[in-house]
């Protein structure tokens, strides 16, 4: 049988690709957009099989209704949280509007949308929730502190829902991809620069952004997609899934260095304990 998926941030990037993927290989997609009208071509070519809804995910209190459309529809079996984007900025560069959303954004946002997902899964016995993470929410990066607050709430949440939810034959996966050649370079956002920080990492990372070509996105979104679609429809999906060669550098090093300084200090960790 078919599946119908749930997809958020579908009318560009990873999203978009990944839309066209389920939709060849016959499935059935809800698919989600701020700009409904982007996927009209696909909504032409695929009447039957693909529903659009408008949504902006930060807005909480339009979730519930998507969602029941799209159960109501036909119960949902894969879900994507997919909508994502950047705000780069040292931490005291950023505004209050900035800073919260990211979080809603990033955060808040594929909660809010894996919980109304979650009960009728659960009652179904079966599901896949997959969360598009990166691999900022296993390292840091200087300009990034708000996305990788996001991106690691994100990873621990769902570590825990995983552990929560396979009991009832429910799957949460994070997919942690590094730089993909897609829109979401072109529409990172930029903080107020503060003068002091030019000449510090952070000012060092920001201007690498703000001039980056292709050169720092190498990573193809179609093969990114591809391999989400392999993940979501497999039998035992694992709970991380890092996609490439950058990603699993900084990946890498960041497990690492985190153990590294664990072991470095077991004498001090168990030295606090009471004394026998």
């Amino acid at each position: 049988m078919s599946n119908h998926w749930f997809l958020t941030g579908a009318s560009s990037g990873i999203g978009r690709h990944l839309a066209e993927l389920i939709l060849a290989a016959g499935d059935d997609l809800t698919a989600t957009a701020r700009k409904p009208e982007s996927l009209d071509d696909l909504a032409a070519k695929y009447p039957s099989q693909l529903r659009v809804e408008a949504l902006d995910v930060t807005v909480k209190d339009d979730i519930a209704a998507v969602v029941a459309r799209a159960q109501a529809r036909r119960p949902v079996d894969i879900l994507v949280n997919n909508a994502g984007g950047g705000v780069i900025g040292a931490t005291e560069e950023m505004s209050d509007a900035e800073v919260e959303g990211q979080i809603a954004l990033n955060l808040m946002a594929p909660i809010h949308i894996t919980r109304a997902f979650v009960p009728a899964m659960r009652l179904r016995g079966s599901g896949r929730i997959i969360q598009i993470s990166s691999a900022s929410g296993q390292g840091s990066l200087p300009t990034s502190s708000l996305y990788h607050a996001a991106k690691w709430g994100l990873e621990g949440f769902s570590e825990c829902l995983r552990q929560e939810l396979e009991p009832f034959n429910l799957f949460v996966t994070l997919i942690e991809p590094g730089g993909a050649r897609t829109s979401f370079s072109h529409n990172l956002q930029f903080a107020s620069e503060i003068a002091a920080y030019r000449d510090t990492p952070a000012g060092d990372i920001r201007k690498m952004f703000e001039t980056a070509g292709n050169e720092l996105y190498t990573l193809d979104p179609q093969k990114i997609a591809q391999a989400i679609v392999d993940v979501a429809t497999s039998d035992h999906p694992p709970l991380r899934v890092t996609l490439g060669g950058d990603a699993f550098g900084v990946v890498q090093a960041a497990l690492q260095s985190r153990l590294a300084f664990l072991q470095s200090q077991e004498a001090l960790a168990r030295s606090v304990a009471f004394d026998s």
